[in-house]
């Protein structure tokens, strides 16, 4: 039949869940502020002064503009762009005994301004800031309606970041989740030469010039400067063609826009179709395109063989490993459905296999080709042919030929006998009605087997109903000949009715099964998320899962759930042969593995890992009663959609466990340091007077019992003066943290004022002191430094005998100023690992007569890791005791005038 090309010029009719999901996106935008990301390559291209230059001149068309905070690092010229500007005060914040300016976003929010400058996407905030990241502040001012511009480096994308720490060798810590970056509304890319980048930085422009020095010989050498340049544009780029692609969405634009490369390759499941994925694979790779597979699920294609049903499924997943999307899309025609389906995923090329065809080469009443329907229809899609390789015969499974498909025996013995009861029923009607009417039983015949059995039967019916209708019906009848001329012209437009009926009816078959397989699709997956949303527990999310997956997949299905060792345990109602170490495999190693895998292929079931966007949650086991059924893309693409659905269930039940237990173990600390706080005020002032007034009894109390029991008496109270003092400095650091008062503090004056704190109790213990000259200047805070070396010290009188020795010394190891302690007792509790020495109320004995609550170590780790350090403990070699050490960074020493 004559073909005539499509008029794509012309324009479509919008889809209308389009403009539906169009208008959602308009209102759910709508009193939103807008988001303008300056993205560049690197530090130092000139984002921020681009920022602030467009800024002056929305400041000059009568916009209100703030600047949020803006990091100049000291270049003159970016500094300049900041004139008559409006600067919004930062908020003072403390930090480690230090005073620190931060973004004031409440400030910001209060002022309200038509655009707000905030430098620096990814900057970290300040402990104590309510956001612990810039971008939320962001997202924050874009909800209440601000228009924010910012800037971003490429490095600093989460998606990017392993791939420039393996291109950088530096690990970039501070990162912004992409969906940021691809939601912004507008993204202005900042880019100069690397050559121009490296001479701005030799010239002091990017970091003062010692920094930039260093600069040079690390992160900016001219490699990686190309690397992140690349990585920038490309990034860029993605989101452009993301644009452009929704653009022509929502306007129906039918022509391909050649904007970006993109193949696109049809595979019809004949024997070349692996041949044919690989050339286009290694042409992908060469262009540096992205590449799509797609399989046209046509009427005619019902009936194939399974050989060439396999073929199919094979090379899909032969596609999907080496990195193409693949598709199986419905359609009436070949031809029309891979248009519209290029035209849609905007392909700028159709790859298709050269068909040769001698055999109708010559004949004038050849078909058209494939690629000449495309042709016809869209002149301005380029369609590449490639040849591939010749295969056995015995092997090859070519499409269309119509007798390589599985003739439907069936089919057409119902036909025929359908044909005959119609035959015997019109003999009776014949009897009351004319024969022009008795036609309509014979297309009705016709129409029903189309439905039943497809088109080949249907055809069938067509030409043996009008045999039937010729050879008994039409005079002479039990003949077929005809007097009458004109029953030829009847005969005629009988079999062409009842053929059209015939394809018309095939061809709704067809799409209604492919609506009732989309329908079931989407319907098993809104279940799932619906009863999933309900589910409270780990037991009733694994209920839901299991039958749910069982019923849709037709397979005996089983959960493996690590429990709190990370052991996988099966789950209640689990069904099927289950083996844990595959699953272990799966689990650990994030991919599927068992039956129609490469990995552990012999297995009997599908292992499916549960990933959720923290970890993963578990494993899914699948023993399927027909495994060829998820070789079909939309199917595993299901099955992969609800594994994700019950990872984010369980993920999410896990957390709410997780924030239950916490805020009950908060409620309990809370209450636990307020009853602590409480009773040790009241206990302060009754020590205070015991204290005192045995220090104030003792010189005038003659030597003998009553001397020694003043003595005591004066000692336990020192021993619990300083247990209440760590429950009272306990309880402020669980509650406010620890705030440092820095100052220089030599080390053997630290030293020496704690030994003079404790030189009654170290009065029965030998002490060794070991502090060589030369020792560094460390900025302490000296009252909690002191506090720790006195709890380490008493530590090590309680547990060592009296008349052992305690050494106390100090030095410099790698950078970092070490003070030790060292007892000769008897060494660390064996059931107890070091960390757990340092919680609080923890005791190397539950049961002892040693005096204290457990309280002495915890309280010198907060403090020690406040100033930046790290406690170690370890057994004393050789033995027996043990040896705390104090590690402390060594500061930059101060000048003799500071």
């Amino acid at each position: 039949m004559p073909l005539t090309p499509s008029t794509s010029s012309a324009p479509a009719r919008p889809d209308p869940d389009v403009l539906v999901a169009q208008l959602q996106a308009q209102q759910a935008q709508a009193g939103r502020g807008k988001l303008r990301i300056y993205f560049g390559s690197n530090a130092g291209v000139g984002k921020t002064y681009a920022m602030l230059a467009a800024a002056q001149r929305e400041r000059l068309a009568g916009r209100r503009v703030l600047v949020g905070l803006v990091e100049t690092h000291g270049r003159a010229e970016t500094e300049q762009q900041l004139h008559d500007l409006e600067l919004l005060p930062r908020r003072p914040l403390n930090y480690l005994g230090k005073q620190l300016a931060e973004f004031d976003l409440d400030a910001a929010l209060a002022r309200h301004p038509d655009v707000l400058l905030l430098d620096e996407l990814a900057h970290s905030n300040v402990a104590g800031s309510r956001h612990p990241k810039r971008w939320q502040d962001v997202q924050e001012l874009l909800e209440a309606g601000v228009e924010v511009w910012t800037t971003l480096n490429v490095q600093h994308l989460e998606s990017l970041n392993d791939v420039v720490s393996g291109i950088v060798g530096i690990k970039v810590h501070e990162t912004v989740p992409d969906h940021l970056f691809d939601d912004a509304d507008e993204v202005i890319v900042v880019d100069i030469p690397p050559e121009e980048l490296l001479k701005r930085l030799k010239a002091g422009k990017v970091y003062p010039l010692e920094q930039a020095e260093r600069a040079s010989r690390n992160f900016f050498r001219q490699g990686n400067l190309l690397a992140l340049r690349e990585l920038a544009l490309r990034r860029t780029a993605d989101r452009v063609d993301e644009d452009m692609r929704d653009y022509r969405r929502e306007r129906a634009i039918g022509d391909v826009w050649p904007t970006r490369e993109r193949l696109l390759v049809g595979v019809g499941g004949r024997a070349g179709d692996d041949a044919l994925v690989r050339q286009v694979a290694r042409l992908a790779r060469r262009l540096e395109a992205d590449w799509v597979v797609v399989y046209v699920d046509a009427p005619q294609r019902q009936h194939r063989p399974r050989a060439a049903q396999e073929a199919v499924l094979k090379t899909l997943a032969l596609a999907a490993r080496l990195g193409a999307e693949t598709a199986t899309i419905p359609g009436a025609q070949v031809a029309q459905a891979l248009v519209d389906f290029a035209r849609e995923r905007n392909a700028s090329h159709l790859v298709l296999a050269r068909v040769d065809q001698p055999w109708n080469r010559w004949l004038p009443w050849r078909p058209a080709s494939l690629s000449e329907q495309i042709a016809l229809l869209d002149p301005g899609l380029d369609v590449l042919l490639l040849s591939v390789k010749k295969v056995k015969p015995d092997s090859s499974v070519r499409f269309p030929v119509v007798r390589e498909q599985a003739i439907p025996w069936k089919g057409y013995g119902g036909v025929t006998l359908a044909c005959l009861a119609a035959t015997a029923l019109a003999e009776l009607l014949l009897q009351v009605f004319d024969p022009a009417n008795v036609v309509m039983l014979f297309l009705l015949v016709v129409v029903l087997s189309a439905v039943r059995w497809g088109r080949g039967p249907g055809a069938w019916a067509a030409l043996l109903s009008v045999l039937l209708f010729d050879f008994y019906f039409v005079p002479p009848r039990n003949s077929f000949s005809v007097n009458d001329t004109q029953y030829l012209f009847t005969f005629c437009l009988m079999l062409g009715v009842a053929l059209v009926c015939g394809q018309l009816t095939a061809r709704l078959r067809h799409e209604a099964r492919v609506a009732a397989e989309r329908e079931r699709r989407a319907g098993a997956l809104a279940r799932l998320a619906r009863d999933l949303s309900g589910a409270l527990t780990q037991q009733q999310v694994t209920q839901i899962a299991l039958t749910t997956i069982s019923g849709v997949f037709g397979a005996q299905t089983g959960l493996l759930l690590p429990d709190a060792d990370e052991q996988l345990q099966l789950a209640q109602g689990s069904a099927g042969a289950i083996d844990a170490s595959v699953g272990r495999w799966s689990m650990e190693h994030g991919q599927m593995a068992g039956q129609g895998t490469d990995t552990l292929a012999a297995a009997p079931a599908l292992y499916v890992p549960l990933m959720a966007p923290v970890r993963s949650r578990g494993v899914l086991v699948l023993q399927l009663s027909a495994p060829q059924k998820l070789r079909v893309p939309e199917e595993r693409r299901l099955l992969d959609a609800c594994a994700s659905q019950i990872a984010l269930a369980l993920e999410r039940v896990h957390f709410v466990d997780v924030a239950q237990q916490t805020q009950i173990a908060m409620e309990g600390e809370r209450m636990r340091n307020t009853l602590l706080s409480a009773v040790s005020h009241d206990l302060r002032t009754p020590l205070t007077g015991i204290l005192g007034a045995a220090q104030a009894a003792l010189p005038h109390a003659p030597q003998g019992p009553v001397h020694s029991m003043l003595v005591q008496i004066r000692n336990q109270a020192q021993a619990l003066q300083q247990l209440v003092d760590n429950l009272l400095a306990m309880a402020r650091l669980q509650q406010g943290g620890v705030h440092l008062k820095r100052e220089w503090l030599p080390v053997d004056e630290l030293v020496g004022s704690a030994l003079a704190q404790m030189r009654e109790r170290l009065a029965g213990h030998v002490l060794h002191t070991a502090l060589p000259t030369g020792l560094p200047l460390l900025e302490l805070d000296a009252v909690l430094m002191e506090r720790v070396l006195v709890n380490l010290l008493d530590n090590a009188i309680k547990y060592t005998p009296a008349g052992t020795a305690i050494t106390v010394a100090a030095g410099v190891e790698g950078g970092d100023c070490v003070l030790s302690v060292q007892d000769a007792g008897p060494g660390l509790p064996a059931h107890l690992s070091a960390q757990q020495l340092f919680e609080p109320f923890t005791r190397g004995q539950s049961e002892s007569a040693v005096f204290g609550m457990g309280l002495g170590l915890a309280l010198a780790l907060r403090i020690v890791q406040a100033h930046g350090g790290r406690l170690e403990v370890e057994a004393a070699e050789p033995g027996p005791g043990a040896v705390f050490r104090v590690r402390l960074p060594v500061p930059e020493q101060p000048s003799m005038d500071d």
